[in-house]
């Protein structure tokens, strides 16, 4: 039984353990946290994407105190869904929220993401 066990698992090299790193979504990370419960991180994704939307919107105000609290819960809902790119962005505008670059670097990773995840949900 263990040899099967063995012959059937995907062999880990460097590759494989930065694999997830490269997604704009740790799709790992995501089923830990969901339990393996496809739905479950559906909706979690889904929500994630509602929730950066609206982060972008109140961003986009230019109160640099509004922007950072954007960034900050941003960058807790991104850590929490595995969008492990999004949050190191979001916290480097928490903490320079009047970076007009950090700003649109976090929109084009935004739209990466939202991309991804779209992909997923069909």
């Amino acid at each position: 039984m263990v040899a099967s066990t063995i012959a059937f698992e995907a062999p880990v090299t460097e590759r494989s353990l930065f694999a997830a790193r490269a997604r704009p979504v740790d799709l790992v990370h995501l089923a830990g946290r969901s339990l393996g419960d496809a739905n479950l991180e559906a909706e979690a994704l889904q929500m994630f994407v509602r929730q950066a939307r609206n982060a972008l919107r109140e961003m986009g105000k230019g109160d640099p105190a509004l922007t950072a609290a954007a960034a900050r819960r941003l960058r807790q809902a991104a850590s929490a869904v595995g969008a492990f790119q999004v949050a190191e962005t979001a916290g480097c505008v928490e903490a320079n929220a009047v970076d007009a670059g950090g700003l649109a670097k976090l929109g084009a990773e935004l739209l990466e993401a939202e991309n991804f995840i779209l992909k997923l949900c069909r």
